[in-house]
């Protein structure tokens, strides 16, 4: 084998690693994360999970993704360790289909019908396809098909390119020497997984291992032992995932090693065992690429039908590697959420937008309930009261910390149209909904003050107050149930609202004013009523923030001082509807 041979030959598995990473990226943006949110969900028995980790991980071609995303969930507290190992199983089951996929490439046959499923025979035409679909396309669906397509057909030259490099190894002494010491099971598994370890992917292991196959040169004894090894050697990728996570997550990782670890040393006592009393007659034969895959998938399946029973000593078994300390981790609800946002989820979108949802969504939430609380004080102040809506704004700071950090590292992936609208969305609003937090405050610490004072705002202010209140009360319930179900169609009614609550606060200072020079009011009084309704003004202005935001991200723009002026300038319809039911609504007596 000249230098030549072996540029060849690493071109063959550069293009073959390209393509099973071109295939599984695509497959994972087409399945948008509907996959893994289902994986997140339904894992209540553990057949049902091994039967989902098996179809994940057959769809998006990679076991390795799946169990690091597994980690993930029990890292956040989404999912149970016990949960967490019947998808583990299945994963290794699913991860099989590659095998199964690559075996084609050792089709050979004279007919017509049979060469067609050969792959070098339709490579060509889908790479042709996939190559249409991105490059002329516009929707964004057709050109992840289109990168299915193509890295299907570049997995496979990258195949062939491999198998063609290698095959004169065949007929040189020194590599068959090395092979055969491959028979030798310990040693055989060994290679299997550094080797895996080191590509952390077995799909693609067990690839370069049907590639040598091809040459002639390998025989059932030999892939046997690496094959077992491959198995272990995946697990390096969710060890390496666990680092600085959770304990729980740790023990998943170590769930996967154990379970691979035992599975290889029953299969491989029982197959040697077997072997020398009966002596299998297909040990010395030459094995190919289908041979692999039956071996491949026999073992998986074997060790998830014998293992499955006793999932709950795996965990057992991990619990003891890792002991859980005398006081248990005990973590807030913000912790929890905050943990959602999880690194590992950042590969999967989808996923992580899902996750991003939930907790601005939570960040909202708190908001309202702290303004809600904030407006109760000036009914009857309580410091309890006080120093919760103080809390609920460290909360909301948090949020807005964990989300802002999260979303910019998510930004910075290839994510889709839908996506990208999303994390717009999210890093537009969590400021505005963090200075509505402030405002709470604000408000709590106005109440605080006027019951400091020993005095109370006339019966004409506190009616006018308590309208302003019931106002900025529906724009915020508007405003957060819009952002959490994405309806433009209740987005678009918060400004006529904001544009009512600007005038009831101007009306509300000229009426003060006028009391003021009656004497019906203090000074002392007025600047705290001033300091409310600015406040709640404001709120006003973020709620309309974010209800633009949703409108004009969904038209792929975000021009919002352009947006209300046109807005007004129109006199759209529904918003004149609208504008005039707050009117009437909201009308200072």
């Amino acid at each position: 084998m000249d230098f030549f041979s072996i540029l060849s030959m690493l071109g063959g598995l550069a293009l073959f690693l390209f393509g099973m990473h071109m295939l599984g990226e695509g497959l994972s943006k087409i399945s948008g994360g509907r996959l893994e949110k289902i994986l997140e969900k339904l894992t209540s028995s553990p057949i049902k999970a091994v039967l989902l980790g098996a179809g994940v991980t057959a769809v998006i071609q990679s076991s390795s993704a799946t169990t690091v995303m597994v980690v993930g969930f029990v890292n956040s507290g989404i999912m149970k360790l016990q949960q967490a190992v019947g998808i583990i199983m299945g994963a290794n089951v699913g991860t099989t289909i590659t095998s199964w996929i690559l075996s084609l490439t050792g089709i050979e046959s004279d007919n017509f019908f049979i060469q067609l499923f050969k792959p070098t025979s339709f490579s060509p035409v889908l790479a042709l396809i996939g190559v249409a679909f991105i490059m002329f396309s516009k929707k964004e669906r057709r050109k992840d098909i289109g990168t299915i397509l193509l890295g299907f057909a570049v997995l496979m030259y990258g195949m062939d390119a491999m198998s063609a490099a290698v095959k004169p190894l065949a007929d040189v002494p020194e590599f068959t020497n090395i092979l055969l010491m491959f028979k030798n099971p310990v040693l055989g598994m060994l290679v299997g997984a550094i080797l895996t370890a080191i590509i952390q992917s077995s799909s693609a292991s067990v690839g370069i291992l049907q590639a040598l196959a091809m040459t002639g040169s390998m025989q059932f004894s030999m892939i046997v032992p690496i094959i077992m090894g491959q198995n272990i050697g995946t697990c390096v990728t969710a060890l390496l995932s666990s680092i600085g996570a959770s304990k729980n997550a740790k023990k998943t990782a170590l769930v996967h090693l154990y379970f691979n670890i035992i599975g290889t040393v029953i299969f491989m006592i029982l197959f040697y065992s077997i072997n020398a009393v009966v002596d299998f007659p297909f040990m010395d034969k030459g094995a190919n690429a289908f041979d692999i895959a039956v071996v491949h998938s026999l073992f998986n399946i074997f060790a998830t039908v014998i293992l499955l029973p006793f999932s709950k000593g795996l965990v057992r078994l991990a619990n003891m590697t890792i002991r859980d300390e005398s006081v248990e981790e005990s973590y807030s609800k913000v912790d929890m959420m905050i943990k959602s946002l999880d690194d590992r989820f950042l590969d999967t979108p989808s996923l992580a937008i899902d996750h991003c949802q939930e907790v601005c969504c939570e960040m909202a939430h708190t908001v309202k309930n702290a303004l809600f609380l904030a407006m109760e004080q000036f009914d009857e102040y309580l410091e309890e009261k006080n120093q919760r809506i103080h809390q609920m704004e460290d909360e909301v700071d948090r949020y807005e910390d964990a989300l802002g950090t999260y979303l910019v590292k998510l930004g910075s992936k290839n994510v889709s149209e839908k996506d990208s609208h999303a994390i717009s969305i999210f890093l537009h609003t969590i400021g505005d909904f963090e200075r509505i937090s402030d405002h709470a405050v604000s408000i709590s610490e106005s109440a605080k003050e006027a019951n400091g004072k020993d005095k109370a705002f006339s019966k004409k202010a506190k009616e006018e107050l308590h309208i302003m209140m019931d106002a900025v009360k529906e724009i915020i319930t508007t405003a957060v149930v819009a952002f959490d179900t994405k309806d433009l169609k209740l987005a678009a009614n918060v400004e006529p609202l904001e544009d009512i609550i600007d005038g009831i606060n101007a009306e509300m200072k000229n009426r003060h004013i006028k009391r003021l020079r009656k004497g019906k009011c203090t000074i002392e009084m007025g600047f705290v009523l001033s300091d409310v309704t600015t406040s709640m003004e404001r709120i006003a202005d973020h709620c309309s923030n974010i209800a633009v935001c949703l409108l004009q991200v969904n038209e792929e723009s975000f021009e919002p001082h352009e947006y209300l002026e046109n807005l007004k300038e129109s006199h759209d319809v529904d918003y004149e509807t609208h504008l005039r039911i707050y009117k009437e609504k909201y009308a200072l007596p």
